[in-house]
């Protein structure tokens, strides 16, 4: 099997369906925001700043890669500095050919000085439609409620889901810290989503076990789960979200990093795949995990043997989880199902003798839908 560039997958189009807004700014855009804002940063040299808010190899705990978001969020409390950082992720995302992005983000967490709820959400849908138009990349919102916060914040987000509905925002999402903070709290939040027709997800099976995926699903009617790396300990459940095609919005450079898998070679995506489940490849949060989809894509090949075909089946999969309309969606998959049809494995560099191994693999079943 002939080894796969970033450069080469940086041109196939792709989704990404869990990307955090304030977890994928620009090292400069911080720097420039916060002087704009005069607001004292615990470093102005990029590379320390870089340093403090990368989350490394691995963190001790998803609470500690969570502390990050303090530097960013400071610089994230005015309306222009929500445009920019969302037309600055479509611009990113643009780069590698990222064709539909879902922006997730709790407008809460941005009323420090004063702003309201409503500005905040047009705020974002502003500066990605501005990007959309500039780049061409399709871009939806997804608004969370914050486990330990409280229940009713939550209420308040999904409140504002609806309100939003068909405006921008395409969904509601339950974030943050998950161990002792049960999806099943937030329950009502859900029932307001699901009573009005709106598309949802939840971070769950991350920092806690296959029961949090379990209340996800069955408490809150999540119609995707983030992450649910830790469903592997549960075959029934796991039958469960393959029988009913529930996406799992992998993140693997993420899970690694807040020890969600101990490490790449015992991360479950490779079964997850061969097993036939709905899998997709997303970033998470592209500046604390310096990471793009096309370098997550690279990870999975060299690490777990996989080859392009079985790469275009995730993006597939990644097109068929989106939060889009049904005949929407569907002229996409036709389309973008055409253009991978295009790519094909480049040959060896002349010259090549050595095959490449992998480190672990994996005999892939494609999905039957």
């Amino acid at each position: 099997m002939s080894a796969l560039t970033l450069e080469f997958l940086e041109k196939l189009p792709k989704t990404d369906l869990h990307c955090h807004l304030d977890g994928s700014l620009r090292v400069s855009t911080i720097l420039d925001l916060a002087q704009k804002q005069k607001i004292k940063l615990p470093s102005e040299d990029p590379d320390k700043l870089f340093k403090l808010i990368y989350a490394g190899e691995r963190c001790t705990s998803l609470d500690e890669y969570l502390k990050a978001f303090d530097i960013t969020l400071s610089v994230m409390q005015t309306e222009e500095a929500l445009f920019r950082t969302a037309y600055e992720l479509v611009e990113d995302c643009a780069r590698e050919n990222v064709r539909y992005l879902e922006v997730r983000y709790s407008p809460m967490l941005h009323t420090e000085r004063g702003l309201r709820l409503a500005p905040i959400v047009e705020a974002v849908i502003q500066g990605l439609r501005s990007g959309e138009r500039d780049f061409g990349v399709r871009s939806g919102v997804i608004l969370c409620g914050i486990r330990s916060i409280s229940a009713e914040s939550s209420l308040r987000m999904a409140e504002l889901c609806v309100a939003f509905k068909n405006r921008g925002v395409i969904g509601f999402d339950l974030a943050g810290a998950e161990y002792n903070y049960p999806a099943k709290d937030h329950k009502q939040a859900f029932q307001l989503i699901l009573n009005n027709n709106v598309n949802c997800t939840a971070h769950a099976g991350e920092a806690y076990g296959p029961e949090s995926i379990a209340q996800a699903i069955h408490y809150c009617g999540a119609h995707r789960i983030g992450h649910g790396t830790r469903l592997r300990e549960n075959g029934d459940l796991l039958n469960y979200v393959n029988d009913h095609r529930i996406p799992l919005e992998i993140c693997l450079s993420s899970n690694v990093q807040t020890q969600a898998a101990p490490d790449f070679a015992s991360h479950p995506l490779p079964f997850f795949y061969a097993y036939g489940l709905r899998v997709t490849i997303n970033t998470d949060n592209r500046l604390m995990t310096d990471t793009t989809v096309s370098k997550e894509m690279l990870l999975i090949h060299q690490l777990y043997g996989l080859g392009l075909e079985d790469l275009k089946d995730m993006i597939i999969s990644g097109f068929k989880s989106a939060f889009l309309p049904y005949r929407e969606k569907a002229d996409v998959l036709k389309k973008v199902t055409k253009e991978l049809e295009a790519f094909t494995t480049p040959p060896e560099p002349a010259g090549t003798t050595q095959k490449r191994e992998p480190v672990l693999t994996a005999t892939a079943a494609k999905p039957i839908s």
